[in-house]
């Protein structure tokens, strides 16, 4: 049976998937439109196989859901109100200190820790 999942779940969930530069990608994707595994990896210029498996945790995180169609699966955002949310956090504006070291000495994060480089 499924539960609500706590509200600290919820943010550990979006934070892990998001975490990743290919599941940020992927989202945003379907966040445009819902679209099947072999559509996503040709559209980001990935492999099938990577996307799948990406697919399959952001569908373990409960952040997307699959309908299957025949011999494939079409994935979407599981819920409207994720979609709000990352349309959202993209107009929100980041307050970064520049002249601040980075935290993490093994930060891949585009243009994150550029300062400290």
């Amino acid at each position: 049976m499924l539960t609500v999942a706590s509200r600290l779940d919820v943010m550990n969930r979006l934070g892990r998937a998001m975490a990743d530069p290919t599941r940020s990608r992927i989202l945003l994707s379907l966040n445009e439109q819902p679209a099947h595994p072999g559509e996503l990896a040709e559209a980001l210029g990935l492999t099938r196989s990577n996307v799948s498996n990406h697919l399959t945790c952001l569908r373990g995180c409960g952040i997307v859901a699959a309908t299957p169609e025949g011999r494939s699966t079409r994935y979407e955002i599981a819920d409207p109100h994720l979609s709000k949310a990352v349309l959202a956090m993209l107009d929100v504006v980041l307050a970064v200190d520049d002249g601040a070291e980075c935290a993490d000495e093994n930060c891949d994060v585009p243009f994150c820790c550029e300062a400290s480089a």
